[in-house]
């Protein structure tokens, strides 16, 4: 799963593996070491509770959750994004998962052997 964060913007992309096991009841997660025992922890996990996607940050963790109902409709689908926006006033926190699609020129140093298949290259998702 990749991080992109650029001011009140939050953007994972996740593989078809990561799809899965968000399929399977998750949770998907990745950690960034800083040293010194300090990780920067991002989640994605399912809330059957929850009635929008939201993010909170708390002791390192970053968590996105997912309403149960739309995340196993999307990880099913063709769809590619799913998008919401949280109000975390004075702001607006603009979160986005996504399907991550394989480069069309392929990059010596990313191993997209996970990636789904780019709409343009002809090729199927498994």
């Amino acid at each position: 799963m990749k991080l992109r964060i650029k001011g009140a913007s939050l953007r994972l992309r996740l593989t078809q593996g990561e799809v899965r096991g968000l399929a399977e009841g998750g949770p998907v997660e990745e950690q960034v070491p800083f040293g010194g025992g300090v990780n920067l922890t991002y989640r994605l996990r399912l809330d059957p509770s929850a009635s929008r996607m939201n993010a909170t940050f708390e002791a390192g963790v970053l968590e996105v959750r997912i309403p149960e109902g739309l995340a196993r409709a999307w990880c099913e689908s063709q769809e590619v994004t799913l998008a919401e926006a949280q109000e975390v006033p004075p702001d607006t926190l603009r979160i986005t998962v996504e399907k991550d699609f394989a480069c069309l020129a392929p990059r010596e140093t990313e191993d997209e052997s996970g990636n789904f298949p780019h709409p343009r290259s002809g090729a199927k998702a498994c």
